[in-house]
């Protein structure tokens, strides 16, 4: 229904044109290039040109991220919308020729990066040198000290706790013991002995656990600590001149990211190049193009270049791409559609068949007219104000149009900030006013609002129903067409009237009309959906088990549409709650300002949580209730060669459209 019809695209040109080409369609976007299968035309092996563009591109978004981290760019709300700069192909082509200008400031600052980071490795490591030797501070003798002419030292800690006095006991009587530092876990000890105790004493505190501390430099902890702390210092100083550095290439930042775009560009317009067969003078470029583009791509190409272009259709063997292309009102929930599956081969767009009741129930979810009024606001300044991209400028359509249909529910239920209005009339002005409601209020009658849910839920199913008729039927199966169908409409008729009976009364016209159109469903659902089995058993048990299958699914399907009632209560009874608390005080001052306080940071809540709520329930009920009725799904989307850019798009990019 919306999926663009494709052709298979065969285009042969001169070799030498072969990059203009590529770039040419690469701009346009609309060809997607299949990899060249024909063994009697030659591949071209783009993988060291390819790994070079991605070494390259890998420092610029390297040197842009430490920038970033940095000094990160002030963006405002502006900026965040406004979506990819916009570049003539001249300009293009001037940045591009200070590539090399670029990627040196992208060295220079990955440099300075290194810098800082072996430099903050270096302080930490002399932090927890200076930690380690704050124990050995008392100490005023190098730790590397060995003792004078007639006596030896050791330094060192025991893994325990010990006065000097029980350890002079334990080593040989000319032993002097001096407890540096201790605590429960360990002792820190100098201990000086006579030359000829030195072996003695050494081999008694080895039984004891000693460990001797090693320093290498000849000064006293002090003096160590000292020395640290000055080469931390300079260490700050170059990590400073690091970032000054760094600061100043800010500068670049424009430039890095053009080098990102171009470097990406590049990268895959040499993996299109290795998907086209060569010959000594030519080359030759298969692939799909959406109908509409063919004939004006061929004229232009046909035009600037020595090139040959057929197009045919594609075989029931080719793995076609999808592209999808619907009306202004349909387009922007194509999205949804991408979240669950693109159509397959046999499959219809169901964007268009969803579009409406996606609208529908999401307003019906939300229910409030005054957080329609501030969707359709925010989304329309956004769309009027900034310049977006597609995809963006798609989304907020969709929750446009999902705020204008909250607006219209909101008005039927009579909620405008939930009752805000009564509230302020009640509590400031002593006055009573009626429901706003131009339908009725769903929390005075919910049964009803049950119905109406059950009653759409309904006709959303029914429509499932039929496009899986249409789509049989298309196929040249009429009659299976009509026996998938019509037990269906007519069972759930049937039902649909003595199911309401439970909650309201029915007239009896509707309720007997109910149960002949039940019975005759039944009959015809039992009789034909075994149709395929050979035998009479195998028909019958199989019409049976249809009618389980349909009593059981149908059954569970409507009662899913009970979420409309549940998120459409839930949001205008929190809001009526929010009301409530902030009219509590009985001062009509306080309460003015609480209320203003509680209406803004409330009323902002409720609208964030239930607009959640409601998209994800609404995508549901398309996904599990609808689709299941008739969308297969399994399709590939359509992926051309186009300008995939983060930062950058050409004015010229979409002349196509």
């Amino acid at each position: 229904m919306a999926k663009l019809r494709m052709k298979k695209i065969e285009l042969i040109a001169m070799l030498t044109d072969s990059k203009k080409i590529i770039e040419l369609l690469q701009r346009r976007g609309v060809v997607e290039i299949s990899k060249n299968d024909d063994e009697e035309l030659e591949n071209t092996n783009v993988t060291a040109v390819v790994g070079e563009f991605d070494k390259f591109r890998n420092t610029a978004v390297q040197a842009l991220e430490i920038i970033d981290s940095y000094f990160p760019e002030k963006v405002g709300l502006a900026d965040m919308f406004s979506g990819k700069t916009e570049v003539e192909k001249h300009e293009f082509g001037k940045e591009a020729m200070q590539m090399e200008k670029v990627m040196s400031a992208a060295n220079e600052i990955i440099k300075n990066q290194r810098i800082i980071t072996e430099s903050n490795a270096s302080i930490s490591q002399l932090e927890i040198k200076c930690d380690m030797l704050e124990r050995w501070t008392p100490l005023d003798v190098p730790l590397n000290f060995k003792g004078t002419a007639s006596t030896s030292a050791y330094i060192g800690t025991l893994p325990y706790q010990i006065t000097a006095e029980e350890l002079e006991q334990q080593l040989p009587d000319n032993c002097s013991v001096e407890v540096v530092s201790g605590s429960k876990e360990q002792t820190n000890l100098f201990i000086l002995c006579s030359k000829d105790s030195y072996e003695e004493a050494g081999d008694k505190l080895r039984k004891l656990a000693f460990a001797t501390v090693s320093e290498p430099e000849s000064k006293t902890p002090n003096e160590l600590i000292a020395s640290y702390k000055e080469e931390a210092e300079k260490l700050e100083k170059k990590i400073e001149d690091a970032k000054s550095s760094i600061e100043k290439l800010t500068e670049n930042r424009k430039q890095l990211r053009f080098v990102i775009d171009y470097l990406q560009m590049r990268k895959e317009k040499y993996d299109a190049l290795s998907g086209l067969g060569f010959t000594e003078s030519t080359f030759v470029l298969t692939g799909y193009i959406p109908e509409k583009y063919a004939e004006s791509l061929k004229k232009e190409i046909e035009a600037k270049y020595t090139a040959a272009i057929t197009f045919t259709d594609p075989t029931d063997e080719d793995d076609v791409p999808v592209l999808l292309e619907n009306s202004k009102f349909s387009a922007p929930v194509e999205g949804i559609t991408k979240m669950y599956a693109m159509p397959g081969k046999g499959d219809v767009d169901p964007t268009p068949v969803m579009s409406f009741f996606y609208y529908l129930f999401f307003g019906m979810m939300l229910s409030d007219a005054g957080y329609g009024i501030l969707m359709i606001i925010g989304t329309t300044i956004a769309l009027k104000k900034f310049k977006l991209e597609t995809s963006m400028k798609k989304t907020l359509t969709m929750f446009r149009n999902c705020g204008i249909s909250t607006v219209f529910w909101g008005a039927l239920f009579g909620s405008w900030f939930g009752d805000i209005a009564q509230v302020v009339a009640r509590n400031f002005f002593d006055k009573e006013i009626g429901s706003l409601a131009l339908w009725f209020e769903p929390l005075t009658d919910p049964v009803k609002l049950l119905l109406v849910s059950f009653g759409l839920g309904i006709l959303h199913l029914f429509l499932g129903v039929a496009v899986a008729f249409k789509m049989t039927w298309d196929s040249g199966k009429k009659l299976d067409a009509i026996f998938d169908a019509l037990p269906i409409y007519l069972i759930v008729l049937g039902v649909a009237p003595l199911g309401a009976g439970m909650f309201i009364q029915v007239p009896d016209v509707l309720s007997k009309t109910g149960i002949y159109m039940l019975i005759t469903g039944v009959i015809i659902l039992v009789l034909t959906a075994g149709r395929t089995s050979k035998s009479i058993f195998g028909k019958f048990f199989g019409g049976l088990y249809a009618l389980y299958n349909t009593a059981t699914g149908y059954f569970g399907d409507i009662l899913s549409y009970s979420r409309l009632l549940a998120l459409g209560l839930a949001t205008g009874s929190i809001a009526s709650v929010i009301n409530l608390i902030g009219t509590m005080p009985e001062n009509k001052v306080f309460k003015l300002i609480l209320l203003i306080i509680v209406f803004v940071v409330g009323h902002i809540a409720n609208l964030a949580i239930n607009l959640l709520g409601a998209y994800v329930h609404t995508d549901r009920l398309q996904f599990v209730e609808l689709f299941s009725k008739f969308y297969t799904g399994g399709g590939r989307e359509f992926a051309p060669l186009t300008v995939n850019t983060k930062y950058i798009k050409f004015k010229e990019e979409n002349s196509n459209d």
